[in-house]
């Protein structure tokens, strides 16, 4: 294990907090502050908070311009958090650097969350979100041809399956799937699953707490756009990149989503930080993999942008 994440997970240990497993989700969500591993807001030339209609209500989102001339490119952003969790201040910083050094538009996205509302509310508001951006593209400076979607772990669930629901129902057009060691099935069997269940900040108990409360029964599991790796097509789907942590109890699912985007035809850039724990990517201010992941995602949505632009 990488020291500096030894070094944080003893940090946690000493402040004595009790597992997610054991609370409700309303004390999970006052006692999930995170943002000190994630170091000092960089500026963005701009940051614009505002809501967006949705099927049944309206959501948040806080949009991040870059420095320069639009139109840009854009990234629809859904943070992690388990759908019970996390908000727009957990990923604000991730999202602030990966705008400025994708030189894009990152739309980061405030899903209803479970169990207030579960499964499928999260999906429908993540795709209503980006059919928002694709269509109201001129008012934020898009270019709507150029838009990806990316998020970490439930985030990372969600950016795959809009990826999906986009292919399925025949837009909007999505160029890119940036995936942070995504949630891809409703499963515990894993190898992953049975080397990290316990004592590396993400633990088996805090998952199947989180799918019991994302979940409205077991057939929900067994739905690819609850869980993608069950999808029985992953053709034509957007190039993707994913990123696994080693000591992860997610890290198997999320290779073996992209071993069958692979498969499918789809070009996969994956990368496993085998000394990494889950919750790496929103840590850059305490960990230097951190700071690797985002600038290895940021030069692949530059790259990804590039070709739409030039082909």
């Amino acid at each position: 294990m990488d020291p500096q994440a030894w070094f944080i997970l003893k940090q946690l240990e000493s402040v004595g907090a009790p597992p997610l497993d054991l609370l409700t989700p309303e004390q999970a969500r006052l006692g999930a502050d995170f943002r000190l591993l994630a170091g000092a807001p960089e500026e963005v030339a701009k940051v614009e908070n505002r809501t967006i209609p949705v099927p049944g209500g309206e959501i948040p989102v806080r949009i991040y311009t870059p420095a320069g001339e639009g139109p840009f490119p854009a990234l629809v952003y859904y943070h992690g958090g388990g759908w019970v969790i996390g908000n727009l201040d957990t990923v604000d910083v991730p999202c602030r650097m990966l705008a400025n050094r994708a030189g894009c538009v990152v739309v980061s996205v405030d899903y209803r969350l479970a169990p207030e509302h579960k499964f499928p509310t999260a999906v429908e508001d993540s795709y209503a979100a980006v059919k928002w951006v694709a269509e109201h593209a001129a008012s934020i400076q898009v270019d709507p041809e150029r838009i990806a979607v990316g998020g970490d772990s439930a985030g990372g669930n969600l950016s795959a399956v809009v990826a999906l629901m986009a292919r399925d129902q025949g837009g909007p057009s999505i160029n890119y799937q940036m995936l942070i060691y995504p949630v891809t099935q409703h499963s515990y069997d894993t190898k992953s699953y049975q080397e990290n269940a316990d004592g590396y900040f993400l633990t088996k108990n805090t998952m199947v707490w989180f799918w019991n409360h994302y979940l409205r029964d077991e057939q929900d599991g067994k739905n690819p756009y609850a869980s993608p790796l069950l999808a029985e097509d992953l053709s034509g789907l957007p190039p993707a990149l994913v990123i696994t942590a080693g000591f992860d109890p997610l890290r198997d699912e999320g290779e073996a989503y992209a071993e069958r985007l692979k498969a499918a035809g789809v070009p996969v850039e994956a990368t496993r930080y085998d000394g990494m724990i889950h919750g790496f990517f929103w840590m850059p201010g305490v960990l230097v993999q951190g700071n690797a992941a985002i600038n290895q995602a940021a030069n692949a949505l530059k790259h990804a942008f590039h070709v739409v632009k030039t082909s």
